[in-house]
């Protein structure tokens, strides 16, 4: 992985510091910053029909939900490995 320069280390750290609200939403504007170019012809669409089909899928059954906190277990118990 590059190294930071002390510009973005200062600002990583004020980042760190803020709320996980407020980190959650700066992180969404940055990764909207990389995409500044516009989407593939008919991905819009297809990405649509892709949720239209997983919505779907839950309302009839055929997909199972995980409840959050599960979620959040099966999560921390992955990054306990990878840290080991």
């Amino acid at each position: 992985m590059a190294r930071m320069n002390s510009q973005v280390s200062e600002l990583l750290e004020k980042a760190l510091a803020l709320s996980t609200q407020d980190r959650g939403l700066l992180i969404d504007r940055l990764v909207e910053s990389l995409n500044d170019e516009p989407a593939e012809e008919g991905a819009e669409a297809a990405w649509a029909d892709e949720i239209k089909r997983r919505v779907d899928d839950i309302r009839s059954g055929k997909a199972e939900t995980v409840p959050i906190e599960r979620l959040k277990e099966r999560l921390n118990a992955r990054r306990r490995d990878v840290r080991g």
